[in-house]
């Protein structure tokens, strides 16, 4: 069985997220079958359970480090964010690709701002 978590959009941002093809109906995670998988408009990333190491919320955060794909310089990680208000970061064992094609740029990590951040949370974690 799968669950899926939809991502919360804010409003202000929806129009600029539309143009890269991110809209609610080609943003999701979804947890299940042994795996993670993140769509984000046209990126995605795909993961198996047991390679997520750490779960940790965050947020609120800064519009202009969270809207839309961005690459962490600090850590090399990814967000895919469609609001500020309150995200989910996970950490992989081994680094996952998700901005270029072919796996040419792998993180650490991705963040997402899904709708219920602690339900995420609680899918990842409990055994």
């Amino acid at each position: 069985m799968s669950t899926t978590f939809p991502f919360r959009f804010d409003p202000r941002y929806r129009p600029a997220l539309a143009l890269l093809g991110v809209r609610p109906s080609t943003a999701r995670v979804v947890v299940g079958q042994g795996e993670v998988r993140v769509r984000f408009g046209p990126w995605r990333v795909r993961a198996d359970l047991a390679d997520v190491v750490a779960v940790e919320p965050g947020g609120p955060y800064r519009w202009w480090k969270v809207i839309g794909p961005h690459l962490s310089l600090a850590d090399g990680g990814v967000t895919f964010g469609t609001s500020v208000a309150a995200g989910v970061c996970l950490r992989f064992r081994r680094p996952v690709p998700a901005l270029l094609p072919g796996g040419l740029l792998r993180h650490p990590g991705v963040t997402v701002t899904v709708a219920d951040p602690p339900a995420l949370t609680r899918a990842l974690t409990t055994p």
